[in-house]
């Protein structure tokens, strides 16, 4: 029988930035709910008997810069007595955090687990958009070197990145004439299994891209992120700055088409990322940008988030 518990499978506490911190947020506002906080990595799951456990902490939160956290000894939690447990790491996306959803399946229907784990495991953020060819630009993905060639001569400048990587990590911008494009790929092949993604570069991502946060398929709050100067990547990890923007028809339009599709997979809680008129991820493993939307319009979406599931 499930009680008034939130299992958050995260990162450890000690990575938690509290200025900017989706999972502190959505933490903060469960215990204004009354709900018992069990906290514990995605390597302390186990199963045993038949039942899915997690060795954890019990732990109280405050909204405060520093001491943000108190926490319990470690004890062991046998998961189904969670009413909620929100899988809240990081990627990277690899065979660890595959298995992890594999296990949390095996909880009972009582226990929701968010995002539903395997509307998780078949949506890594980069290849679910894949799904709205139309809605995405110009996009391969291939390790053939002569599929390479054609599409960097053809687009002239394009975006390379990692399928399963996070944050930034990896992306870089190549042009038809770069002289390293063979070393640049060797480097790839090192580092990644899976061929990487080319894309047609946009440059409207000089005035910076769009977060858009969706809620139970729904878009709730939107923000900017503009690229630092001289780089191209807007991720606030990356000195990314944040800014207010409003919702553009074409927005409107990409959210309308994708909300049953995040629905359809139990994917509650999504982040996309926009440039000019085209989608570029759909991040569902630990979307963010509920602080920030908080900080810039005084919204609390963490509120929202829970509404929905009362």
């Amino acid at each position: 029988m499930t009680e008034n518990i939130v299992a958050l499978q995260m990162d450890p506490l000690s990575q938690i930035k509290v200025e900017s911190d989706t999972t502190f947020a959505l933490a903060l506002e469960a215990q204004n709910r009354k709900f018992k906080l069990f906290v514990y990595t995605p390597d302390a799951l186990s199963y045993v008997g038949g039942e899915v456990v997690a060795r954890g902490c019990w732990v109280n939160f405050k909204d405060q810069a520093q001491n943000f956290y108190t926490r319990s000894n470690e004890v062991l939690l046998n998961l189904k007595e969670a009413k909620f447990v929100l899988m809240r790491q990081d990627p990277p996306f690899n065979m660890a955090y595959i298995a992890a959803t594999h296990l949390l399946e095996l909880l009972p229907s009582s226990t929701r687990i968010i995002n539903d784990p395997k509307g998780v495991r078949n949506a890594p953020e980069k290849l679910l958009t894949t799904h709205f060819p139309d809605l995405m630009p110009p996009t391969l993905m291939s390790w053939d070197k002569l599929l390479i060639d054609d599409f960097i001569q053809t687009h002239k400048t394009v975006i390379l990145k990692p399928i399963f990587d996070y944050g930034g990590n990896g992306i870089l911008a190549i042009t038809s004439d770069d002289p390293n494009l063979s070393g640049i790929l060797e480097m790839y092949r090192k580092l990644y299994e899976t061929p990487p993604i080319f894309q047609k570069f946009l440059p409207e991502i000089a005035q910076g891209d769009k977060r858009i946060i969706l809620i139970d398929g729904k878009p709730v709050g939107i923000i900017k992120r503009v690229p630092p100067k001289g780089e191209i990547r807007s991720n606030m990890r990356l000195g990314g700055l944040p800014e207010r923007c409003d919702f553009s028809a074409r927005d409107l339009e990409i959210c309308t088409r994708i909300g049953p599709a995040l629905n359809e997979r139990g994917l509650y809680l999504a982040g996309i990322d926009v440039i000019g008129d085209f989608l570029t991820e759909i991040n569902v493993t630990s979307p963010t940008g509920l602080r920030t939307i908080h900080q810039l319009y005084n919204i609390d979406l963490a509120e929202t988030f829970w509404a929905g599931l009362a």
